[in-house]
């Protein structure tokens, strides 16, 4: 097959990307054809074979240079003639979208399903759902405050701009709710024929709106864990990733006060970093990756989840306990999905400070307790690469 990968980014830079870019070689390494699609940019590591990008909005040029930013943000006329573009060249089976709002906009959808109509081909229309774009403006159903917000989910998007959700600016809140009304009542999405959606919870928050619900399928996000070889466990506890109050990091700051005896350990970045050195038994090593990053991960006693946002799939969780760690995370979003409640992690409603030392506690009863866990750990199946591809293809085949 010949899929048309479509992202407004083509460099690392986020979850999306990193999924993209990632399954663009999934695809290729069995046989596919793969292109690319999105924002021009010096740091694309991908693309197609006519070159054919679009513009991205460069605000440090001042407001004259961008005067038709905001209705480019709604409706991007060059987009439309770009892809279609590599829809003559490429003639690809499938169009795989993932983020494009406000830089590519949904009428690149429109203009897929004009090409597909005019050359009477069965070409797929394909969306994987990284956040909640779809059905909140703010793309994460939060408030300005960082709190859980479900006020647009009965399609009435003028809460986002009377709340100033986007930025706590009034003027990107108003894009944003013009965007959210404007491809509501826009045919675009009915030419989808299936959203990928990383975690049942965003599935079922998606199916609140008619236009979605029946083309959603819930896949979690794949990866494949490289094996850390003589890994002990030593006695710490650990939250990595961004470290930040809507992570929950605050909160877990919160119990480490009060477990003085436990050692309490951080990695990534983000503003909680600046609380911990008042802590003495809190250990901040910094941002890590890669092999030294899957150690701390594996040789932790517990890993923490602790987030106050709607997560959907958070890779901290899988990476945690696919290498026998078990964690503790919050009632949130698609987190429960992924920990087996009393077998290889626990569960505690979030932002209770009293509740995770609890659960912490009970998981560090004693030695046996802690190894029964870590067994457990092991007998998780989480979506590989492989698994991942296998579902995928059945997607694209409808």
């Amino acid at each position: 097959m010949k899929i048309l990968m479509v992202n407004k980014f083509l460099y690392q830079k986020g979850g999306a990307e990193t999924y993209t870019l990632s399954l663009g070689k999934i695809l290729e390494k069995h046989g596919h054809k793969v292109q690319y699609f999105g924002l021009k940019n010096e740091k694309n590591t991908v693309g197609n074979n006519v070159d054919a990008l679009v513009n991205d909005m460069d605000f440090s040029k001042g407001v004259k240079a961008n005067l038709n930013a905001p209705f480019r943000i709604i409706y991007n006329f060059q987009a439309k003639r770009q892809i279609r573009k590599v829809l003559d060249d490429f003639k690809p089976d499938i169009v795989h979208l993932n983020n494009i709002q406000f830089h590519l906009t949904p009428s690149i959808i429109v203009e897929v399903n004009n090409w597909r109509k005019e050359q009477k081909n069965n070409c797929k229309i394909i969306y994987t759902a990284h956040d909640y774009q779809l059905i909140c403006p703010s793309h994460g159903l939060f408030d300005v405050n960082a709190k859980p917000c479900e006020k647009c989910l009965d399609g009435k998007y003028i809460h986002c701009f009377q709340t100033k959700c986007v930025k706590n600016s009034r003027a990107k809140s108003l894009l944003g709710m013009m965007d959210a009304y404007y491809w509501k009542h826009s045919a675009a999405y009915s030419y989808v024929d299936a959203i990928i959606c990383c975690s049942q919870f965003l599935k079922e928050k998606l199916d609140t709106q008619p236009q979605f619900r029946g083309k959603t399928i819930t896949l979690h996000n794949f990866k494949d864990i490289i094996s850390v070889d003589d890994v002990k466990k030593k006695d710490y506890i650990l939250e990595f990733g961004k470290l930040c109050k809507d992570k929950g990091t605050e909160t877990l700051l919160k119990v480490a006060k009060m477990m003085p005896d436990k050692k309490f350990v951080f990695v990534g970045y983000g503003p909680a970093v600046e609380l911990m050195s008042e802590i003495d038994n809190v250990q901040y090593l910094g941002f890590k990756s890669g092999n030294e990053l899957n150690r701390i991960i594996a040789e932790a006693s517990i890993s923490v989840c602790p987030s106050e946002w709607y997560e959907n799939c958070p890779f901290s969780v899988i990476e945690s306990i696919s290498y026998g760690t078990p964690v503790v995370g919050s009632l949130m979003g698609g987190i429960p999905e992924l920990i087996r409640e009393g077998i290889d992690g626990e569960l505690f409603h979030t932002g209770d400070v009293k509740e995770l030392k609890a659960k912490i506690e009970k998981i560090l009863k004693d030695e046996n307790t802690l190894m029964q866990y870590t067994n457990n750990c092991k007998n998780v199946n989480y979506e590989t690469s492989e698994t991942y591809y296998k579902k995928l293809i059945k997607i694209y085949r409808g």
